[in-house]
């Protein structure tokens, strides 16, 4: 997939995304609403995250700290011509919402306090207590990398979107069946239950395997790249990640240790350009 596109978004800190895409029917009936009179075509897979961008220019001078229901984007993907069209809202006001909350629980408690007025945080208790929060988040995201567990549930056969502009990967899209991505990791925590029980990968792949719980067998899970797709693009980690846990299920730990040096060679510098000036 090649266009001429805006990279503004390319410079802005790195963020790779997780994503959940559901059948119509399993969203409630405003957001069907919603969906039906926004959603662009599956063809159409980059205008979300044009969208996303000018949004995020447009929070410099919003003076409401949430963002309404315009805010609101939809994506859509359709895995074959036989298969129905999933969506994926980007929720971003509840996810507002939780952001804010845990910036206050944790040690950023005294800036939030400082920040932010004990009204807005009364008003956001509501909205959590009320339910706002309570729904499943279909995105999570994270700065800098990928966390390993995210590469247990893809392979390299599997289906696969490479956005190019200008010579350069604007990003990369990975993109599974549920029930298939379930299963890769349930083989992945027996593996890991048997073999390394205090890895602390295994608490991050039984939180992954929850968030998939009783999800729609017709959904499907994307591992979005974002613009470190234009640094680490080919990527090997899916290969090393399922070799590294191979060796694990056999004993081998030189094979293990070795899969672990890839993935860390290709990960830590990305990792330390967080903290470059």
């Amino acid at each position: 997939m090649a266009a001429e596109l805006y990279l503004g978004h390319s410079n802005l800190p790195y963020l790779s995304a997780l994503r959940l895409y559901l059948p119509l029917e399993s969203f409630h009936e405003p957001e069907q609403q919603l969906i039906q009179f926004n959603a662009p075509p599956p063809a159409e897979r980059m205008r979300a995250d044009l969208q996303e961008l000018g949004d995020s220019l447009r929070r410099i001078i919003r003076a409401e700290p949430f963002p309404g229901a315009s805010s609101e984007r939809v994506r859509s993907l359709q895995m074959s011509e036989q298969d129905p069209v999933l969506f994926n809202l980007n929720q971003v006001l509840p996810r507002s919402l939780t952001a804010l909350a845990e910036l206050r629980a944790g040690s950023t408690a005294r800036l939030a306090n400082a920040v932010f007025s004990t009204e807005l945080f009364d008003d956001v208790e509501q909205k959590v207590h009320d339910g706002a929060t309570g729904q499943l988040m279909l995105t999570r995201s994270s700065g800098w990398g990928i966390p390993f567990g995210w590469f247990v549930m893809i392979t390299e056969s599997d289906r696969t979107e490479v956005v190019e502009s200008r010579s350069r990967v604007i990003t990369v899209r990975v993109q599974v069946p549920v029930p298939v991505a379930q299963q890769r990791l349930q083989d992945a925590i027996e593996n890991l239950e048997n073999s390394a029980p205090d890895l602390d990968l295994l608490e991050e792949l039984r939180d992954l395997a929850a968030w998939l719980s009783g999800v729609s067998g017709q959904a499907a899970v994307e591992l979005d790249y974002g613009a470190i797709a234009d640094r680490i693009y080919p990527d090997e980690s899916p290969s090393d990640v399922r070799l590294g846990l191979e060796c694990l299920a056999e004993g081998d730990l030189t094979g293990a240790a070795a899969a672990y040096r890839r993935l860390a060679s290709r990960w830590i510098p990305i990792r330390q350009l967080s903290r470059a000036s």
